[in-house]
């Protein structure tokens, strides 16, 4: 059996390497439209910030294909796919045979149709090129203003800003992260971001990008508002990229339709995952759904019966100074759930949690996340909770036990769900030697993924660590 994949990025690169891990001879072929090494597109923001460079963020080394056998075709965009004759066509003209094919073409940037976009100086924000292309601009720009306040483009605001420059936000929805935080938690952030010397526009959307000599000038606004400027950052979303399906005869909603195998519901020799994948009603668009349904595919395709049960989301934030994770429903009131708020904007701190039905549903924690590993295990896990509601909020309220340290995690609780690392594998890491949180990484891949985990992570070597006998 031969295996093609098109898309080189995290969800195919992941396959390819869960694929090797059971199996070393299945020949597997890869086509990535983008020349580079498979790289941690979660981790673009550091890129831009400083933080880390691109070789920082590689998923693989360069060797690792030839090392493993995999033909990898870097640069090399598929053009149609014949399922008929069970051959793929790629942009230099080549023609490949499979007897599975993997769809991982995720996403493309959303561009609305505005004039002046074309200009020297608007750039989207997606790929390792994109983030190249903004620092090339940003070494010699006055300010920017990024066009979207969702996750993609606060993070590209805080690393711009982390470099020195002045950068606007320009968000059409009236609060911030309006996907997964309520309109408090938004006004809350929207005071932390103009702390880090960010400006926040809400309820503004962009009428077209001036230009002077090919050159982006100035955002205007629908109300007439002209932000000078001479770099635009979109950050306006993504659309799942189905073209390949569509020409192929695929049934596409928003993302290619798949069954629990992650099968084409038309073609059971097409697989897709990732942000191409749409799996009952639900396109994921964060990397540890990716990465399951990979394990899940990479199962399937070497026998075992493996099947994918949908994904529960926890979103972080990545930009330095501020800490936030949300997850599940966040909107419910208080006539449909038991809530728990507090709330203290002058000090960037806003924490809620949503109880349905004795179960955790919902929960954002935003400048203080200390409890963010017990409330991501609850959800995750579908856990009772605790009789005293407060410790799901603040940890350490007495001397007893505290509900979220890891004398009470089980060892099969999952720690990293990126990586699908457990507390009990990070205790057998400790064991074996690894006395740090890149010890632990090296060995289990934990935190390399989205990097919510890190702090959980950290806390069970320490706590291992204590519990070391003295002498």
């Amino acid at each position: 059996m031969s295996v093609v994949i098109i898309g080189n990025g995290m969800a195919g690169a992941r396959l390819v390497g869960e694929l090797r891990g059971h199996d070393r001879r299945l020949p597997i072929t890869v086509f990535g439209a983008e020349e580079s090494q498979p790289y941690n597109r979660v981790l673009l923001s550091d890129v831009l910030a400083g933080v880390s460079g691109p070789g920082d963020i590689r998923l693989t080394d360069p060797e690792w294909y030839a090392e493993n056998d995999v033909d990898a075709r870097l640069g090399v965009p598929v053009t149609r796919i014949d399922r008929d004759a069970r051959m793929v066509t790629s942009a230099d003209g080549s023609s490949t045979p499979y007897d599975t094919l993997v769809l991982a073409t995720g996403s493309a940037p959303v561009v609305p149709p505005l004039a002046g976009l074309g200009a020297e100086g608007v750039v989207v924000f997606r790929t390792i090129e994109d983030c190249q292309a903004i620092l090339r601009h940003a070494g010699n720009a006055r300010s920017a203003v990024v066009v979207g306040g969702g996750l993609l483009g606060l993070e590209a605001a805080r690393g711009l800003a982390g470099r020195g420059l002045p950068v606007t936000v320009v968000h059409r929805p009236r609060h911030l992260m309006d996907r997964q935080l309520d309109p408090e938690a938004g006004r809350v952030l929207r005071r932390i971001l103009g702390d880090l010397g960010i400006d926040v526009l809400l309820g503004a959307r962009m009428a077209a990008a001036r230009t002077r000599d090919g050159h982006v000038s100035g955002v205007e606004l629908e109300d007439g508002t002209v932000l000078g400027t001479d770099l635009v950052v979109l950050a306006c979303g993504v659309r799942p990229e189905t073209g390949l399906a569509v020409a192929a005869g695929l049934s596409v909603d928003r993302g290619v339709l798949v069954d629990d195998r992650l099968r084409s519901i038309d073609d059971p020799r097409v697989h897709a995952i990732g942000e191409c994948a749409q799996h009952e009603g639900t396109v994921y668009g964060l990397v540890a759904p990716a990465w399951e349904q990979a394990r899940v595919v990479a199962g399937v395709l070497t026998g075992q019966d493996t099947r994918y049960a949908g994904s529960r989301l926890v979103t972080r934030l990545k930009a330095a100074g501020i800490d936030l994770a949300a997850m599940g429903e966040t909107g419910l009131d208080d006539d449909e759930a038991e809530i728990l708020r507090f709330a203290d904007p002058t000090r960037g701190t806003y924490k809620k949690v949503v109880i349905k039905d004795e179960r955790l549903v919902g929960a954002i924690l935003l400048g203080e996340t200390a409890t963010a590993g017990l409330l991501t295990q609850l959800y995750d896990r579908v856990a009772p909770l605790p009789d005293d509601r407060l410790h799901l909020l603040f940890p350490g309220l007495d001397t007893a036990t505290p509900v979220d340290t890891p004398v009470r995690m089980p060892d099969a609780a999952t720690v990293c769900d990126c990586n699908n690392v457990t507390k009990g594998g990070i205790r057998a890491c400790w064991e074996a030697g690894a006395r740090d949180v890149a010890g632990v990484a090296a060995e289990t891949r934990a935190t390399t993924g989205c990097g919510g985990c890190r702090d959980t992570v950290a806390g069970i070597l320490d706590w291992l660590r204590r519990s070391e006998p003295v002498g």
